[in-house]
């Protein structure tokens, strides 16, 4: 059975020695405590990583499961080459940062000569954890691009996540077809249902064999690419001619090496309808406050662009800057200024902001997450004592969409970006392609490998300029580093 690879990178791979070809692959190892299941490993889809990953040439080496030697059956103008030509890095400061070489991803398309003979191939398809905008369409273009432009000898979707493998959860295999999935774009979720929560790779790898599957298509963030890594491991060590190719699947938006996760546009485009109630809401009253929670564990991305999007937010905060909330600089300082100069504001939250004002819960959801403390609870506490004290008769409305960002149809950008990613998953899968994700960088599709993905999450740098078009955008200031003990606890 394969070792576990999830979570943390040792030193040695955060030094760029942990290529995905042959045996430096093993380098990456888990910073947390292996679970186990019984007498097998578990897939832990949210081990704990570290960052700042420095990369080299072999790092972007993509595996193959072995020679292509079948003509490719598609009608197409262009094949593309298997030699990496899409750099990873495109500034000399990142060059220089990250690897110090100029670093290149394959480009994703079609190839010429593939592994598996279409009329023998089947190709299955699960989704892992939360829904986002545009899992649907996914599905629905790998279906279409295996059926009618592969071939391929059947296309089966797997229920309900990881769970859908193992036998003892009894979740009926569904196939998939034209027909069967010709309109599922049109409505949000995920027509195979998805899940949480760690399952034994053992099983999964088992139920790959009894169901003769060649390839699996896995769509994910970054934990669901630490399960697809173990998956991989699991069948490279029983030696089986499997593919995995992974499509980025997270609202968040904070995958490495992946410009942007299919559905953030949708979401964003949904979280500014309630930005635009609480700035309603904000200016009905005499210093009104709209108090906004949106999406974002460990990462700022829906929160900031929202924001940036419709222009009413003028504080927005994120979990990537540990903000003071009280003394000179704090965040209350500069809200009441912003109410004695203009009678109103709009705050938006990431709900991973303020985590360092909280104490921790303690607990963990199925993921292995740890459950978040309540930062707008505190947030409206606050404000409301702050305001009393200064003699500012605020009205506090807090507005909480949570899932629904994440629960509709993708928007025209998304349908189309999905479109390709699942395209792209076929022709990988079908190159024999395994270990790796079909990803966005610089305008093109790439294919980059699941080390290097499921490394670390993606966060907001607070020296970009994205993080200054943010404050720009709002108007608020750089609030004071916090240096003060969480203040109240988690209960209401």
């Amino acid at each position: 059975m394969a070792s576990p690879q999830w979570g943390g990178l040792s030193e040695p791979a955060r030094a760029g020695r942990f290529g995905v070809h042959g045996k430096k692959r093993r380098a990456v190892h888990s910073a947390c405590r292996n679970q186990q299941h019984r007498e097998g490993q578990v897939v832990n889809v949210n081990a704990a990583a570290d960052q700042n990953v420095r990369i080299g040439p072999e790092d972007a080496r993509i595996t193959r499961l072995g020679e292509s030697r079948v003509a490719c059956p598609k009608a197409c103008g262009r094949f593309v080459p298997d030699e990496p030509s899409v750099m990873a890095y495109i500034t000399k400061r990142q060059i220089g940062e990250y690897g110090g070489e100029p670093v290149f991803f394959e480009e994703a398309g079609p190839r010429e000569r593939i592994f598996f003979d279409p009329a023998k191939t089947k190709c299955a398809i699960v989704t892992v954890g939360g829904i986002c905008p545009g899992i649907n369409d996914v599905i629905r273009a790998i279906v279409m691009e295996a059926h009618h432009n592969y071939g391929v000898a059947a296309t089966l979707g797997i229920r309900y996540g990881l769970r859908g493998f193992i036998p003892a959860c009894r979740h009926d295999v569904l196939e998939l077809t034209p027909d069967n999935v010709a309109d599922i774009h049109e409505f949000g979720g995920t027509l195979l249902g998805s899940s949480r929560g760690p399952q034994p790779v053992d099983e999964i790898v088992d139920a790959l064999e009894r169901m003769n599957i060649n390839f699996l298509v896995l769509l994910g963030g970054v934990g669901g690419m630490r399960a697809a890594t173990s998956i991989v491991d699991e069948i490279t060590a029983r030696g089986l001619p499997i593919g995995v190719v992974g499509i980025p699947k997270t609202i968040d938006n904070d995958m490495r090496f992946v410009a942007r996760t299919f559905g953030f546009v949708t979401a964003v485009e949904k979280a500014t309808e309630s930005i635009a109630c609480a700035h309603t809401e904000a200016v009905g009253a005499p210093y009104g406050i709209g108090l906004l929670k949106l999406m974002g564990r460990s990462s700022g991305f829906i929160a900031a662009t929202a924001a940036m999007g419709l222009k009413h937010v003028n504080f927005v905060l994120i979990p990537e800057e540990r903000f003071a909330l009280h003394g000179p600089g704090g965040f209350l300082e500069a809200l009441a200024n912003r109410l004695t100069r203009r009678g109103h504001a709009v705050v938006v939250a990431a709900e991973g902001a303020g985590q360092h004002l909280l104490p921790p819960t303690g607990e963990t959801d199925a993921s292995g997450n740890p459950v978040l403390g309540d930062i707008c609870g505190l947030l409206a506490r606050e404000i409301k004592a702050y305001c009393q004290g200064r003699g500012l008769p605020i009205t506090l409305k807090y507005i909480d969409p949570s899932y629904i960002i994440r629960s509709v149809p993708a928007n025209v950008a998304d349908a189309v970006y999905c479109g390709f990613l699942g395209q792209h998953a076929v022709h990988a899968g079908m190159a024999g392609k395994t270990g790796m994700l079909v990803s966005s960088m610089h305008d093109r599709y790439v294919h980059v490998p699941l080390a290097l993905v499921s490394a670390d999450r993606r966060r907001i740098d607070t020296d970009s300029e994205f993080w200054q078009a943010a404050l720009d955008s709002t108007g608020q200031p750089r609030l004071a580093v916090a240096d003060e003990p969480a203040l109240a606890d988690n209960k209401e």
